[in-house]
Parts: C-alpha cells; sequence; structure tokens
C-alpha cells in the first residue's frame, strides 16, 4: 500500500473529521502558480491594477501629497497652473491639485463600499431566488423586476432629496438602487448550477440548503460575482459624482463630484478654466477604465473559452512572426 502510494505520489494525511483523503499533489501546486503566472503576465490586468493602485495610494497618503487644509483658500480665483499651484485655483481661490487628492478619499470610499454591499445584497437574494424557485422565486424575482424598471436617475434624486445629506445617505441610496442587476444575474447563474450533477450528489448526501449554496455552488460564480463587484463600483463612482454635480450630496466636503459642482458654480466653463474640471472628471474615467481592464482581464483568465481563443491566437501570431503556415493545434497538458 504504501509503495504503490509513493509510486502515485500522494501523501495521505486526516481530515478534521478523522478521516482519510489525499494531500494535494505538486501538480495542483503548479496548477495553482500556473494560474497566478497567467494573472501577472496579462497586460489588462497589470496595468488596470497599476493604475488603481496609484489613486488608492493618492487617497491614502492625501495628508503627504497635499499637506493642509483642501478647503482653504490659497490665492486668487482661476489661476492657470503654475510651479506653486500644478493644477491652478478654482473659483474661490482654492487649490485645484489639493481637492484632485483628497476628493478621491471620499469618491473611492464610496464606490467600493456601494460596491461591497450591492454585491453581498445581489448575491444573498439572487442565489436564494434561484435556488428555492416556487414562490421564494416569484416573490423576489418580482421585487428585483420592480426595482430594475423604476428609472433610476429619477429614483436616485428623489432618494437623495428627501434624506439628510451625507455619506451615508449616498451608499445608502446607491445601494438601494444597485442591487437589483447583481441579483438577475446571480439568479440565472444559480438557475444553471443547482441542476449540476454536484448539488444532486450534496443533496443526496444530506447536506443543508444553506451549505449547498454557498459551499458548493458559491464557488463556481467567482468570476461572475467580481465583475459584478467591478460593474456596481464603477456605476457607484459616476452616480455619487452626478449627485454631487447636481447639488444633493453635501458640497461642503472634497470629492471629485463636489469639484466639478463648484466649477460649474463658479462659471468655470464661462471663463475658460478647463483646470476647474478636467482633473476631477479624468480620475473618474481613468479609475472606471481601471476597473474595466481588471474586469476584461478576469474574464479572460477564468472564461475557458476567451482564454482558448487567446492561446489559439498567441500560437498563430508566433508562426507568423517564424514564417511557418503550418496550422496551430493547442492542447491542454495533462497533469
Amino acid at each position: 500500500m504504501a509503495d504503490r502510494t509513493q509510486d502515485q505520489n500522494l501523501e495521505i494525511q486526516p481530515t478534521l473529521t478523522g478521516q482519510v483523503a489525499p494531500a494535494p499533489t505538486q501538480a495542483e501546486a503548479k496548477a495553482r502558480l500556473g494560474w497566478l503566472r497567467r494573472l501577472l503576465r496579462n497586460p489588462k490586468l497589470v496595468l488596470g491594477a497599476t493604475i488603481l493602485l496609484l489613486f488608492i495610494a493618492a487617497a491614502v497618503l492625501a495628508p503627504v501629497i497635499a499637506p493642509g487644509d483642501p478647503a482653504g483658500f490659497v490665492a486668487s480665483p482661476h489661476q492657470p497652473p503654475s510651479a506653486e499651484y500644478p493644477l491652478g485655483t478654482e473659483g474661490q481661490g482654492k487649490d485645484v491639485f489639493a481637492q484632485t487628492v483628497w476628493g478621491s478619499r471620499i469618491s473611492l470610499a464610496v464606490g467600493f463600499s456601494v460596491g461591497i454591499l450591492a454585491t453581498l445584497i445581489g448575491v444573498i437574494i439572487g442565489m436564494t431566488s434561484g435556488y428555492f424557485g416556487g414562490r421564494v422565486d416569484d416573490l423576489l424575482s418580482l421585487f428585483t423586476n420592480v426595482v430594475l424598471i423604476i428609472p433610476g436617475l429619477p429614483l436616485l434624486v428623489a432618494l437623495a432629496a428627501f434624506l439628510p445629506p451625507g455619506n451615508v445617505t449616498v451608499v445608502l441610496v446607491l445601494t438601494v438602487t444597485g442591487w437589483a442587476w447583481p441579483a438577475r444575474v446571480m439568479r440565472s447563474m444559480t438557475l444553471s448550477l443547482r441542476e449540476k450533477d454536484f448539488v444532486a450528489a450534496a443533496l443526496v448526501s444530506g447536506e443543508r440548503q444553506g451549505r449547498i449554496i454557498f459551499r458548493d455552488i458559491l464557488p463556481h460564480m467567482t468570476s461572475v460575482i467580481v465583475g459584478s463587484l467591478i460593474g456596481t463600483t464603477i456605476y457607484a463612482i459616476g452616480a455619487d459624482a452626478a449627485l454631487s454635480f447636481l447639488g444633493f450630496t453635501n458640497v461642503s466636503q472634497v470629492s471629485w463630484g463636489t469639484n466639478l459642482y463648484w466649477a460649474q458654480n463658479n462659471a468655470g466653463l464661462l471663463v475658460g478654466a478647463w483646470w476647474t474640471f478636467i482633473p476631477s472628471g479624468l480620475c473618474i474615467a481613468l479609475v472606471a477604465f481601471a476597473l474595466s481592464l481588471i474586469n476584461y482581464a478576469m474574464d479572460e483568465i477564468t472564461n475557458p473559452r476567451l482564454r482558448a481563443e487567446k492561446e489559439i491566437t498567441d500560437v498563430t501570431v508566433k508562426q507568423k512572426n517564424r514564417g511557418t503556415l503550418a496550422t496551430p493545434v493547442v492542447r491542454q497538458n495533462q497533469p
């Protein structure tokens, strides 16, 4: 028995319940390292993560990068960019560079908070609806569809107008209006996965419903959940900027949206002070661009069809560079 086990390169280890199970082999460890290497070699993921980490670092190190009060008056209004003020001053004489750096704190915090909360609610409601079906599915689907058909911007404005302004209100409003689409996607995925053989095996073995949902089905939806999280975060950052631009948030706080609000109120566009609105708008666009790159990269890595297409394309390009006309054949290596 021992000789056969050594020939198969298996190590026997006890589980938490006292049973005997094979330990991970070297092939499985190499597969995990290969997945990590694919992540690091993906140019979209590297570029997107680099941009996003730069913005996060700027938000964390804002007191070091732009010390002082970002809402303080430092010079005369609408001064163009100079050595003293790299992004000039806005219509009230405040430093645009300091406001842009400090504004990343609230904008990113609101965006990621809404992304996490809305995705969490969407996962719970969507998976519950898709797994149990019947009346539970009918009620939750009806509730989800009602939220989906309500126009987003009017609902945002109505909720923000009747609630006290503040970051908590913005997170609450955007979460209420942003969970429905992730829930719809999670329901569809759960409906497909609950018909698989591993779910039937878990039911036959007597596992609890909650254990099946969150231990057996949930891991197969990781890529969809990550994509939903990224998409909801992009939506939250843009919606927060829109609400701030319309004046439905606390405009005394410094964020990218309030920077655009004050640039419009202080006639930055009319006097041609482009430096008062381009930095904050460009920051919103770059963060959305970085998150989209990360989403595309994760989809390429986790989606077998896209991964196979990419491998075929890479092989074809290499053969063209070598001048060969043979038809490329991609074969998956067996562990």
